[in-house]
């Protein structure tokens, strides 16, 4: 029996677009096509994965993610709040335009979140109204400064973040967003 090859970039986003296609099937699978991936190795890419999350004795988070995307293109020092953390981020080709972003403490390295964002100096969407709120068309922050007043909420499971917005004219919707991406507008 030969051993599997070690999770790449590429089994990493298949793993992101495993949990994305509980809401866009559709655009699962063109993306999972142009990946040049099978449903069948996209859910083995996510069965090793989970395994790799819920190993006991494994690695951290951090070093996981290191294991599987390389060295992170960019390593910076962000202040959130009170906090200092380190973000590390990664590209990501079939989303030319974001990185994965992984906040970690700066002291101990524990990961306080996980989730894509947009380049630096890559050009955002222009977010003017519901109707631009489209499945993969914005991050969390895109949508929170573009539809402020904006109340975060606690997402349906691990790697979903809700976002509660205040649209033109005061009406208030909320956003569903997987891994970071905007999934749907309720």
């Amino acid at each position: 029996m030969t051993a599997a090859a070690p999770l790449g970039p590429l089994d990493f986003q298949l793993v992101l677009l495993r949990r994305m296609a509980d809401f866009h099937p559709e655009l699962v699978d063109d993306a999972r096509r142009e990946l040049g991936a099978s449903t069948a190795v996209m859910r083995e890419a996510n069965r090793r994965w989970q395994a790799m999350v819920r190993s006991p004795g494994g690695r951290g988070s951090l070093s996981r993610y290191r294991s599987v995307l390389g060295e992170p293109e960019l390593v910076e020092r962000k202040r959130v709040g009170d906090l200092e953390c380190d973000a590390l981020l990664w590209p990501v080709p079939l989303w030319p335009d974001l990185r994965f972003e992984v906040l970690a403490a700066a002291k101990g390295g524990a990961v306080w979140n996980e989730w894509l964002v947009r380049a630096r100096g890559a050009a955002g969407p222009e977010l003017t109204t519901a109707d631009d709120l489209r499945p993969w068309s914005c991050t969390v922050d895109e949508a929170a400064r573009a539809f402020a007043p904006a109340t975060p909420l606690q997402g349906s499971a691990p790697t979903r973040w809700g976002l509660s917005l205040t649209l033109p004219g005061g009406e208030i919707r909320t956003a569903e967003f997987c891994w970071g991406l905007l999934q749907r507008l309720l």
